[in-house]
């Protein structure tokens, strides 16, 4: 390693280190969440729009944020935010048209681009601040050294636009280029270079970047793919960083020479040299036409930070966080990625704030009275892991694909659903995670390989991923797409993926997550996609109703054929697992909400459930009654509600869920009253409430196989409402019950007076809490 960076400092504190990406990562709407919910970034892109009008001659939040596409995860600032023209930015970044396709609007984006990427950066490196992450080093990949160089205060921020801009524009005058990511190391790949191509980048021991005019390019292009050697074209106008920019050199240098210069308050390291800057570097005018010529030194760099450093990628994507991975090997530490993809649904907040959570887990210092009370709302969401997923194909200067921040926060052995069939697949599931692990371990020559992380975070990138495609065809006669390699990107994921294709299934794209939205989707660990509410409570719901099966244990099953009856049904995540477990399943399922009952409809519908959903409450009696629900805790929703009893409960239980995974730190910031707040902001509805023997009837239900009951301290009302000459028919009961006054010991005698052999549990999450599981099974079926 070079020189220590960065490194660990006095009392434990590990410090941060910021990474800024280039052009190729950026996307229309990166940081509208963040602009609409942090106060900070708001700021820091308002004061950059003002300062770059007369250097544009327009609004650059109307490049950023133009009117909302109706599928997006967010609102947005109007298109006409400060009287700008609305622009564009995919079109004229070439987005949806091919690799230097050569018309106007392709050539024209770069000169927008590139401040666009800028500002977006800027802001949210203010943003890492405010939160008390301030850098000890930082590296910026080409136009992002533009960002440490400001923040380093070597630019003031006038300056610094003024010049960006200018630069932008320079290089915009110029020949269409092309660059192409090559997988050979520097010198095999410098032996090869043709005349007008110019080594571009070298990110890795064995991944560099070439550049020079187009025919140059694919003609390489040409000479690699007949050699076998994995090369991509990377999408780009220009060909940045080689002799093609050589007619901006001049021009840059004397706008250089009329900015104010300062040797660098914080140290950051040289794209040129690839070695820590120096005073002399910063303050010569000349260096920023020399960084433009010559090539992004940008593995040799990630070497000078210190190994104690936290890696933050600030700006969109994950590209620089796949490289940092692989160069700084095994150990890389800690390394997060803290803008979303753009096609990932989670909002740019809840990405930062996993990132948030992720650093100072890893030891980062965080001042969280700090916070303003709007952003622990956000705090909350994100601590309890509000992320999705998605990817791209687009690959950016640095020839990476712009990677998605990696799924959700943990991904599990994703078989099929339920038990039942899924048993007869599980052996060929885990052996085909088992081969597919060895692929993957060839392919990142790294043995120990986890099973829950995506492929992007321990050193994958394009060029890997392309081929990994060819490995999983050539060993499991499947085909995988590049977009599909993101989307399933662990090895539990994929291996999922590879089964159901070779199974005869279909692979759908992953949908939204996004939090406090009644239409988001959720690909559950198991491959299942529901509609949800809220990502860590549908986590919660999964693992307890397929992976413990708490509703299939103690001698309770469902064989085929079996009518079972679902009250407090929420999103349905039982009614989906008596579907899968035995077939032929008939359901009724009850919800109160209509926020629930609507995904509750969806997912049945959508999976092609035999069951009737009804939109009422269960009770003892036909009558209405208020009913408190909870967007953000809806399983804590009830006709009765106690507010401190459910903060209680609910904090208990995020407590023992995160100190079962040594998270204790974690555990007391969800359970801090302030976030509690959030959790517990109520909706009211009026709902209809009948007693199930009146269902019963209407319905000529003349047995039920298993009744699931879990309605938060209303389960007396439901068994009060179930007539004599209906006990005969119910065969298996499990119901969740407040043992309130010995609730408990009183269920248990009612029940064993109606024929019932009974047993009573707590699950070790509920521990502390006065919720209890019965399970009760007819003795004589």
């Amino acid at each position: 390693m070079g020189t220590d960076l960065g490194a660990q400092q006095a009392g434990g504190v590990r410090p941060v280190a910021f990474m800024f990406p280039g052009l190729g990562d950026h996307y229309v709407g990166m940081g509208r969440d963040l602009y609409r919910d942090f106060p900070v970034f708001r700021d820091a892109v308002d004061a950059c729009a003002t300062l770059l009008r007369g250097e544009l001659e327009l609004d650059i939040r109307s490049v950023l944020f133009p009117d909302p596409d109706p599928d997006s995860a967010s609102g947005s600032v109007s298109a006409s935010a400060g009287g700008g023209e609305s622009v564009d930015l995919r079109s004229m970044l070439g987005r949806d048209e091919g690799v230097c396709g050569g018309n106007g609007g392709l050539l024209d984006g770069t000169r927008l681009a590139q401040p666009a990427l800028f500002v977006a950066e800027y802001a949210l490196a203010r943003l890492w601040e405010s939160w008390g992450a301030r850098p000890a080093v930082m590296i910026g990949y080409s136009l992002g050294e533009y960002v440490a160089a400001t923040l380093a205060g070597v630019l003031s921020l006038p300056d610094a636009l003024r010049l960006v801009a200018a630069r932008a524009a320079l290089i915009d005058e110029l020949p269409a280029g092309a660059m192409l990511a090559v997988m050979l190391s520097e010198q095999e790949l410098t032996e090869l270079l043709g005349e007008g191509l110019s080594l571009s980048a070298v990110n890795g021991p064995e991944f560099c970047v070439v550049a020079g005019p187009v025919a140059a390019v694919e003609g390489l292009q040409e000479l690699l793919d007949g050699r076998g050697v994995v090369c991509r074209r990377v999408r780009s106008t220009h060909a940045f960083h080689s002799a093609m920019m050589e007619p901006v050199a001049g021009p840059l240098t004397e706008l250089a020479r009329t900015l104010t210069l300062n040797a660098p308050r914080i140290p950051y390291i040289s794209n040129v040299t690839g070695e820590p800057i120096t005073d002399e570097q910063a303050t010569d005018p000349g260096y920023w036409a020399r960084h433009l010529l010559s090539p992004v030194r940008f593995a040799t760099g990630l070497q000078h930070l210190a190994d104690t450093a936290l890696l933050v990628e600030a700006g969109p994507g994950q590209t620089l966080s796949s490289m940092a991975t692989v160069v700084r090997g095994r150990q890389a530490g800690t390394i997060v990625a803290s803008m979303r993809h753009p096609l990932q649904r989670t909002s740019d907040s809840a990405v930062a704030l996993k990132a948030l959570g992720r650093l100072w887990l890893a030891g980062a210092d965080f001042d969280w009275t700090q916070f303003p009370a709007g952003e622990l709302d956000l705090v909350a969401d994100g601590a309890a892991g509000q992320l999705g997923v998605g990817a791209d194909g687009a690959v950016g200067e640095s020839g990476v694909i712009a990677d998605a921040a990696a799924g959700p926060v943990r991904d599990a052995d994703e078989g099929v659903a339920g038990g039942g069939a899924a048993s007869e697949d599980a052996g060929a599931l885990r052996a085909i995670e088992q081969e597919l692990a060895g692929v993957w371990a060839r392919i990142l020559d790294n043995e120990q390989l986890p099973h829950d992380v995506s492929f992007f975070e321990i050193g994958g990138n394009s060029l890997l991923a392309t081929r990994l495609c060819l490995r999983v065809k050539r060993a499991f006669g499947v085909e995988l797409s590049l977009r599909q390699v993101y989307e399933w990107s662990t090895i539990a994921r994929m291996a999922a993926a590879v089964h159901r294709l070779k199974t005869g299934g279909e692979l759908q794209t992953q949908g939204s997550s996004h939090t406090g939205t009644s239409l988001a989707r959720f690909t559950l660990d198991n491959g299942l996609t529901v509609w949800h509410q809220n990502e860590a409570e549908t986590q919660h719901f999964y693992e307890d109703i397929f992976e413990h099966r708490t509703y299939a244990k103690h001698g309770i099953t469902l064989a085929p054929g079996a009518t079972v009856v679902d009250v407090g049904a929420n999103i349905g995540l039982f009614t989906l697992f008596a579907h899968y477990e035995a077939p032929d399943v008939r359901v009724f399922a009850f919800e109160p909400a209509p926020p629930m009952f609507e995904l509750l409809s969806r997912n049945v519908a959508e999976h092609g459930v035999n069951a009737t959903v009804v939109n009422i409450g269960v009770s003892d009696s036909d009558t209405q009654a208020t009913f408190t629900f909870y967007p953000r805790s809806s399983g804590m929703s009830s006709f009765h509600p106690d507010d401190a009893e459910e903060r209680h409960n609910l904090s208990t239980i995020i407590a023992n869920q995160h100190r079962a995974h040594a998270d204790a730190e974690v555990a007391d910031l969800v359970a801090d009253e302030g976030l509690l707040d959030v959790r517990f902001e109520a909706i009211e509805f009026t709902a209809r409430l009948r007693p199930l023997s009146a269902v019963i009837r209407e319905q000529g239900i003349e047995r039920i196989d298993l009744i699931k009951i879990d309605v938060q301290k209303s389960e007396r009302q439901v068994i009060d409402g179930i007539d004599e000459q209906d006990w005969p028919k119910i065969q298996q009961m499990v119901l969740e019950v407040h043992d309130a006054d010995g609730e408990v010991d009183r269920l248990l005698q009612l029940l064993r007076g109606h024929g019932f052999e009974v047993l009573a549990e707590q699950d070790e999450m509920y521990v502390g809490t006065d919720i209890h599981n019965i399970y009760a099974v007819r003795g004589t079926r």
